[in-house]
Order: C-alpha cells, then sequence, then structure tokens
C-alpha cells in the first residue's frame, strides 16, 4: 500500500485546489465494492487530519462492513483509531468510536474504549456516558443496562441529561418494560430536567403498537400537558393504535386533520393506514391510501409493498399484484422472493402464463439475486 499512501499525500498536498479532496475521498470509498480494500483504503485514509472528523465517513464505513457481517474489519479500522493524538484523548472522538462499536453489535470493544480513556488524560462527562448506554441499548445487552447506568453515576459523578434518561427509555421500552420506562418521565423532572419530544414518542411507539392503547392517550394527554408539541412521528404511533384497535374512522378522520396542524402525512403515515386495511382484508381501501402515497410523491417500501401485494393474491386480484411487481423492479426494491413467486403461482393458476413468465424475466433483467422466481414445472 505504500504507493496508494504516495497517492493520499499528493491528493492532500493540493488540498483546496478545485474539488474538496475530502469529498473525493467520500466518493472513493463509497464506489469501492471490495470489502477488504475498503478497510485497507480506510486505514491509510485516516491518517489525513481532516478525515478524521467526518463522522458521516466513519459511519457509513462501519454500516457497510456491519451489514456484511464484516466484525473483525470494524475491530480492525476502529483499533487503528487509537494511534491519532491527540484525537483519542479528546472525548468526542473516543465517544463516536464508543457508538460505532455499540451500532456493531461489539458491546465489549465500547465498553473497553470507555474504560480506556483514564489512560490517555480523555475526560469522561455525560457526552460518553451516554454514548457507552447507546452502545449498550444498540447492543441489545439490556440485562446490563440499569446496572451500568447506576454504576456510571455514582463510579463517574456524572448529572445525567435528559439524552441519558431517553437512552435509558428506549432499552427498557426495547426490553418489553414498560411501565419502568413510563416511570423515568418522573425521574427525568425529580432531577429539575424536562421530558423532551424524543421522550413522549419513544414511549407512545411502544404503548399503541403493542395494545396498550389507554395507557398510550394517557401519554399523549401527559404529553401536551407538559407543553411539548406532537410531531407528525407522534401521531404516526397513534395512527397505528388506532388502527389497532379497529379505530378506522378516526384514523381516516385524524389523517385527515394533520394539515391543521402543519403536518403533512409521510410513508409511515400511509403505511399504517394501508397494513391495517390489509389486515382487515379491506383491499379497495388498501389501493385508496396506496394510490395517496404515490400521489404525495413518497416511495413506498419492502413493508408495505408486502402488505398490498399478499393482500392482492389474498383476495385474487392479480392485475394489481402485477402493477405493483413492476413497481418493485422499477423501484428496484428489496423484497422477499417468496411474495414475488406467490403472484407468479397466482397467475399461472390464472393461465396468465405469459405474465408470469414477465415477472420472472423482469426480476432476472433485473439483476435481483435473490429473487429466485421459477415457473412451475408442466407437471
Amino acid at each position: 500500500m505504500a504507493s496508494f499512501s504516495r497517492v493520499i499525500r499528493r491528493t492532500f498536498s493540493t488540498a483546496e485546489a478545485s474539488v474538496s479532496p475530502i469529498r473525493t475521498i467520500s466518493d472513493d470509498l463509497y464506489k469501492e465494492r471490495n470489502l477488504k480494500r475498503l478497510v485497507e483504503k480506510f486505514k491509510q485514509y485516516s491518517d489525513v487530519t481532516r478525515f478524521r472528523t467526518k463522522t458521516g465517513i466513519y459511519e457509513s464505513t462501519v454500516h457497510r462492513l456491519a451489514s456484511a457481517k464484516r466484525y473483525k474489519w470494524i475491530e480492525e479500522i476502529l483499533e487503528h483509531q487509537k494511534q491519532y493524538r491527540p484525537d483519542i484523548s479528546k472525548e468526542s472522538f473516543a465517544a463516536r468510536l464508543v457508538s460505532l462499536y455499540g451500532k456493531s453489535g461489539l458491546f465489549e470493544n465500547a465498553q473497553k474504549v470507555f474504560d480506556e480513556m483514564p489512560e490517555r488524560n480523555c475526560k469522561q462527562s455525560v457526552k460518553s456516558v451516554n454514548a457507552l448506554l447507546g452502545a449498550c441499548v444498540n447492543s441489545q445487552k439490556y440485562d446490563k443496562l440499569e446496572g451500568l447506568f447506576e454504576e456510571l453515576l455514582e463510579k463517574l459523578k456524572v448529572k445525567p441529561d435528559v439524552v441519558t434518561y431517553n437512552i435509558m427509555i428506549k432499552g427498557l421500552c426495547d426490553k418489553g418494560e414498560l411501565d419502568k420506562a413510563a416511570a423515568f418521565v418522573d425521574e427525568i423532572e425529580k432531577n429539575g430536567l424536562k421530558p423532551d419530544l424524543v421522550t413522549f414518542n419513544t414511549i407512545l411507539g411502544v404503548f399503541y403498537s403493542n395494545g396498550k392503547f389507554d395507557d398510550g392517550e394517557k401519554m399523549w394527554k401527559l404529553m401536551v400537558s407538559k407543553n411539548v408539541v406532537p410531531d407528525i412521528r407522534s401521531y404516526n404511533a397513534k395512527l397505528v393504535g388506532l388502527m389497532n384497535e379497529n379505530k378506522v374512522s378516526e384514523a381516516a378522520k385524524l389523517v385527515g386533520e394533520l394539515g391543521s396542524f402543519e403536518l403533512k402525512p409521510d410513508v409511515f403515515t400511509y403505511g399504517a393506514l394501508i397494513r391495517g386495511f390489509c389486515k382487515m382484508s379491506n383491499l379497495e381501501e388498501a389501493k385508496k391510501w396506496y394510490e395517496e402515497l404515490v400521489k404525495s410523491g413518497s416511495a413506498p417500501n419492502k413493508v408495505i409493498f408486502a402488505s398490498v401485494i399478499s393482500s392482492a393474491c389474498e383476495k385474487g386480484d392479480f392485475d394489481w399484484a402485477l402493477e405493483l411487481c413492476k413497481e418493485v423492479f422499477k423501484r428496484k426494491c428489496n423484497v422477499d422472493a417468496k411474495l414475488l413467486q406467490r403472484v407468479v403461482d397466482g397467475l399461472v393458476s390464472s393461465s396468465r402464463i405469459r405474465e408470469a413468465k414477465e415477472v420472472v424475466d423482469l426480476g432476472k433483467s433485473n439483476d435481483y439475486h435473490l429473487y429466485k422466481l421459477n415457473l412451475p414445472s408442466d407437471d
């Protein structure tokens, strides 16, 4: 990699000549398909001071490696960062490594970086404490969370902020301890802080989606009483709750009222309605809201496609199912191959062989390797 190092030095010797060298580096890493070379390039680029300030590049690279389950390579590039001084002695840089390890599910590595901070004369304030607690939640080490929270506050004498409590609430919600999570709202106020929109949205989301509609309504009233203004995520959570309770007319009314709150429905708003109507086997309403979604300029996601294609197949509406399949390929949305095979099978059973072959050919021509679509044999 010696020649590569010379290229990097040459790139940065003409620093601001024309195109930003950081943009060039970012593009190079983004376009690199070979993950081993990506790791080597990332380590080389890390020698550049400005590169090490770009959190987004670190996030995207680690995310790619984590998606490919290349955890050893994540460890390789993050451990490599410890050689850079004075960066590694800055709390923000160390906290970034802690957070990145956590998002990759490598909590022990995150804890090690945190524990090593005093050795590097790096302060540990609420910022790095939050990073470690967040790493614990992201790594799904829920059984460690409360003990770690108490230990850190006692040992470091750090005063928690709202972010700290929001992380705890998220972890307890993920763990299924909803009542304990809700109790943290009082804990926040006891410590002279104010719960914010993140606090309430986290709790509302789990209450409404887990059949605790009445509890969700109580939390909503509490939110309003604290002068916290609901956003579209808040309304989406309530919408899910209403649809789960089969309160269809109330749900539709709520969507119609969003404009009066200066809010616009997003893909999650439409998705909640579409999934709800599909669950109720009301294909016409699901189709109506799907059309509204498309008209709004939002792109259907794979969850929405799964709902509407399944519902269309159940109702025998293979005209729409075929149309939806074409949209899947057009938007290059990664849905389950079994879903598309179901459309192929339905078309074949309706003697629509040409259209069934069209779906199969579209899968092949779009290079969708996950879609192993086959026509049934003639036997």
